[in-house]
């Protein structure tokens, strides 16, 4: 998109959007584990009359919080072996129905993330992410290259910081659980804190559409740790998803009754 000047009217509409209170908030979350206790928190109740299209297991939870109306998405059960639909294609999808039918003014995406002993993190350590990209989409030829990493900026809440007591990294995402040599050195290039299976997938079309869009992020994994990422990840989803959980009802608490430009 080209660049408009703090005069043209594009900007000025920009300019009063964020300036009026954030209304509603859609939250996108990979797992149903990390996804109930934050429906539980907020009393959201399931959309049964689904305002998705038909035959897709996508799940919508909506209601009302103070002065917000809360949409949480997650893309449901694969429909041939019963697992969360995790990952970047599902992510993309939902996220890309989610906006056209809900039109938030905000998006969080919340879940759950790998990180490094090398970065200092700990178990249930909660990351909101300044910067997002791919480790996994590698594509040498000049400027695909780029494409490829797809490096984009979350949305930035240098209040929300100032008030919270979260760690703040990059986040990188890829299609896999654990880390190839390959994906470990698009890792480190990235300068990633955390790396998860959805979040530069949300950041894509949040971005196409200009919404808005924060990512939090609470660690199950010390992925340069001792123990395999997939044992320890089971071992820590439910605690970590408690601390998912506060988080992200901190953030929302902080956000009630706030215009995007005092995040």
């Amino acid at each position: 998109m080209a660049p408009h000047g703090e005069g043209s009217e594009e900007a000025l509409v920009v300019q009063d959007e964020n300036r009026k209170p954030i209304s509603s908030i859609l939250i996108i979350i990979a797992m149903q584990t990390e996804a109930i206790p934050i429906v539980n928190k907020f009393q959201l109740k399931e959309d049964l009359d689904s305002t998705f299209p038909k035959g897709v297991p996508w799940v919508r939870y909506h209601g009302s919080y103070k002065d917000l109306r809360i949409n949480l998405v997650w893309p449901g059960k694969d429909s041939t072996l019963g697992v969360d639909s995790v990952g970047t294609i599902s992510a993309s999808l939902v996220t890309y129905a989610a906006i056209q039918a809900l039109q938030p003014d905000l998006i969080i995406n919340a879940g759950t993330a790998g990180s490094f002993k090398v970065k200092g993190a700990s178990i249930s350590d909660v990351f909101l992410a300044s910067d997002v990209a791919f480790h996994d989409r590698r594509i040498p030829i000049p400027v695909f290259d780029l494409y490829g990493v797809g490096l984009r900026q979350s949305f930035s809440t240098p209040n929300l910081l100032k008030e919270l007591n979260l760690k703040v990294g990059k986040l990188s995402t890829g299609d896999s659980l654990d880390m190839s040599p390959q994906e470990e050195a698009s890792i480190v290039a990235n300068d990633a804190s955390v790396k998860d299976m959805e979040g530069a997938a949300v950041a894509y079309v949040a971005d196409l559409f200009k919404v808005p869009a924060i990512f939090i992020k609470a660690v199950t994994d010390i992925v340069d740790g001792e123990k395999p990422t997939s044992e320890e990840f089971l071992q820590n989803l439910a605690e970590v998803t408690a601390a998912l959980d506060h988080a992200v009802t901190q953030v929302v608490d902080f956000i009630n009754g706030k215009c995007l430009s005092e995040l």
